[in-house]
């Protein structure tokens, strides 16, 4: 096999100059968005020295971001989704910039703050699912599985590289600065969202409020492979997610060292970033349903293996399988999503996949932590990726469909 069909599908960017405009102006975005999420944690606690406070900044952005998004499919599926992500986009700008506004000041309660932080997410509740009919229907059906990968490469090196830029730019100008650079990101965000051409729904528009929602959710429950992928997700985040056990194992195993700790994270980024980059192979193979399973069992599993590991590389190297494993998962999974679900109703759909994406982890971390507090931080890992290699296991043994390929075909209409 040749290393030009090994290395990441790039016939997204030479093909379609929307598509490209779009990545660009989203990876300017997402950088934004973690040097605010560190920026927004770093005050919290500044301003109050609590972990009440600072476990309270992922609470005011998980909320909106379900309540929101159970009507935000709707909602989508009912008008032009470019109209909608872009005043969700400028919503999302004037929340950047009042917190900049607050940061340079200093005069808003922490209240305040996280009203602010709750607002930018309720807006992205919106957004998300707007953006996420773009790909499927700005690329050929062969390379949407190119174009998730291309995103996902973006949006994993962001989670490496903004938190950094973040932590130094508060170092040096403030705390203001952070949030003002990601309103100024909005500005590329912008640029490439108004490339893309109208995008009304294809097929019936969704029925209003409570209805719409029931329609998507008949259409998970009834639609075996989108709704396999979507339990892969959860197995892998509820009962896997090893962010909040991180600093315990760190203390348990490895002395408590700081430096070390701060490598954990770095690993398993490097890891997706390393698999997206090699993904050729993966996306071009179009059987995404093996590839899920076979990335969210190696997550498992390699999880697993880091709550035995003693020696510090080993327990890095298994975090850089983990996070291999589950970029590759990833793409496949959104791959299967919106590749199997009619256009008609994926915003509905996309808004259940970010509800999935935003609780499973904060649910996989509380369980994390529950279990280690019972036991150990090691306990916790080892059983929880075990559970998640056995809850894989189980979906696949129960969707045929996934594991003879789910490769891409014309939805079923609903």
């Amino acid at each position: 096999m040749s290393l030009t069909r090994t290395l990441i599908d790039v016939r997204p960017l030479r093909t379609s100059p929307v598509f490209r405009r779009l990545l660009i102006g989203r990876t300017v975005s997402v950088l934004g968005s973690f040097m605010t999420s560190v920026t927004v944690m770093y005050q919290v606690w500044d301003m109050t020295h609590s972990t009440v406070w600072t476990g309270a900044v992922g609470l005011a952005s998980a909320v909106p971001t379900v309540v929101v998004g159970l009507f935000a499919g709707s909602w989508v599926d009912r008008g032009d989704r470019r109209r909608i992500f872009l005043f969700n986009t400028v919503g999302q700008a004037v929340s950047s910039l009042l917190l900049a506004v607050q940061g340079f000041t200093g005069h808003v309660p922490v209240l305040g703050v996280l009203a602010l932080i709750a607002a930018q997410s309720g807006f992205s509740a919106v957004g998300g699912p707007a953006s996420g009919v773009f790909i499927p229907r700005l690329l050929p059906k062969d390379q949407v599985a190119a174009g998730l990968a291309l995103n996902t490469m973006s949006f994993t090196t962001m989670m490496l590289v903004g938190p950094a830029l973040g932590g130094l730019l508060i170092g040096w100008v403030g705390i203001g600065a952070g949030y003002l650079v990601d309103a100024l990101t909005f500005l590329v965000a912008f640029y490439g969202a108004f490339g893309l051409p109208a995008l009304p729904p294809e097929g019936e528009p969704s029925r209003g409020g409570l209805h719409g929602i029931l329609d998507g959710l008949r259409f998970l429950a009834g639609h075996r492979v989108v709704r396999g992928a979507l339990l892969i997700d959860l197995a892998a985040t509820v009962l896997a997610m090893p962010v909040s056990l991180f600093p315990l194992i760190n203390s348990e195993r490895f002395g408590g060292d700081p430096r070390t700790l701060g490598l954990f994270l770095s690993a398993v980024s490097v890891g997706g970033i390393t698999a997206s980059v090699f993904s050729g192979t993966v996306t071009r193979l179009g059987r995404p349903g093996p590839v899920m399973l076979l990335g969210a069992s190696i997550w498992g599993a390699a999880l697993a293996a880091f709550g035995l590991m003693t020696n510090p590389w080993a327990g890095l190297g298994c975090l850089a399988l983990a996070g291999a494993a589950d970029a590759c998962s990833v793409v496949s999974r959104s791959t299967i999503i919106q590749t199997h679900t009619p256009d008609a109703l994926l915003g509905r759909v996309s808004a259940a996949e970010q509800i999935v994406g935003q609780a499973g982890p904060n649910l996989g971390n509380l369980r994390g932590g529950l279990v280690a507090g019972w036991t150990s931080g090691a306990t916790s890992l080892f059983t929880g990726g075990l559970l998640c290699v056995l809850a894989v296991a189980g979906v696949g043994a129960s969707t045929p469909e996934l594991r003879a390929g789910a490769g891409v075909t014309p939805p079923v209409e609903p």
